[in-house]
């Protein structure tokens, strides 16, 4: 199939790459457009604006945040500009429950569709095609993208016709990952005041009651304090922790323990951390127990 690609970062530039390797045409689009040239090798197409990447009919975006999909899809030359009647915006990233009904609508009122379809793992997951889709929308549009949403993971889940449930999946997911590093790094700092090696704790952990490719990765990142190169850099973590906190006060569903990984992570970012991979909010439990990191 053919389609544009919008935002060529950590996550985004492997995932066109895998569109590509799978033989489908994109016209790709970056705001650093290096990024987009690093593609043409493989035989993508540079769209010079986000309205030249929509001349397919199909676009998808993989941007970090609310403000940067509003900027490509709100304003000047922007996405509803540039996609047709029929046509259809695919969105993988993590975004806020109000934006993606907002989106829903305004798609809507142009005669398009709006499908979400975020993605869990991190940029190796992304290059080796393993990703996690969870997708939403319009079963005709769901069907007409299912080859692009098939090519970039190992698994596709379709959960409803309704686009804010697939970014309200991802937000609850991303809740109990990040409840899972700030559970690992507090019991960490425990074993490492305690003398006990946190390595030989996961070892057993891992191995029996928790056997989770969360808990084993992101318990390895922690017990050997490898916080760089960040696979998801903390200041997104806090941006997605606040999203979860204004979906719970939307639903009116209180999330307390969100609300105390949020405090860690603005600790992590008061101290310098925000580059650093967000399992470095573990390295703020370990401070809090006057530990050195």
């Amino acid at each position: 199939m053919k389609l544009g690609f919008i935002g060529l970062g950590g996550m985004g530039e492997p995932m066109a790459r895998n569109l590509l390797k799978a033989g489908h045409a994109l016209k790709v689009y970056n705001r650093t457009r290096s990024r987009a040239e690093g593609l043409v090798s493989q035989g993508a197409i540079v769209a010079e604006t986000p309205v030249a990447a929509c001349s397919f009919g199909i676009v998808a975006t993989m941007l970090a945040d609310d403000p940067a999909v509003e900027a490509v899809v709100f304003g000047d030359e922007g996405i509803l500009e540039g996609l047709a009647g029929g046509g259809v915006h695919i969105s993988h990233g993590t975004l806020s429950v109000g934006l993606s009904r907002r989106l829903a609508e305004a798609h809507k009122l142009r005669g398009q569709h709006f499908l979400t379809a975020p993605v869990f793992g991190r940029p190796e997951a992304a290059q080796a095609a393993r990703l996690l889709v969870i997708a939403a929308g319009a079963a005709e549009a769901i069907d007409r993208c299912r080859p692009a949403l098939e090519a970039i993971g190992r698994k596709l889940v379709v959960i409803g016709s309704d686009p804010p449930a697939a970014n309200t999946f991802k937000l609850a997911g991303n809740f109990l990952i990040a409840s899972m590093i700030e559970s690992l790094g507090e019991s960490f700092a425990l074993l490492r005041k305690s003398g006990v090696d946190p390595a030989t704790f996961l070892e057993v952990m891992a191995g029996t009651f928790f056997q989770s490719p969360i808990y084993e990765n992101y318990g390895k990142i922690i017990a050997g304090q490898r916080y760089q190169p960040a696979g998801f850099k903390l200041r997104l973590g806090l941006k997605d922790v606040r999203l979860i906190l204004a979906a719970a006060e939307d639903a009116a569903a209180p999330m307390p323990i969100a609300s105390l990984i949020r405090d860690n992570l603005l600790s992590g970012i008061a101290q310098g951390m925000q580059d650093l991979d967000w399992s470095a909010v573990a390295r703020v439990a370990a401070l809090k127990a006057g530990l050195e990191s």
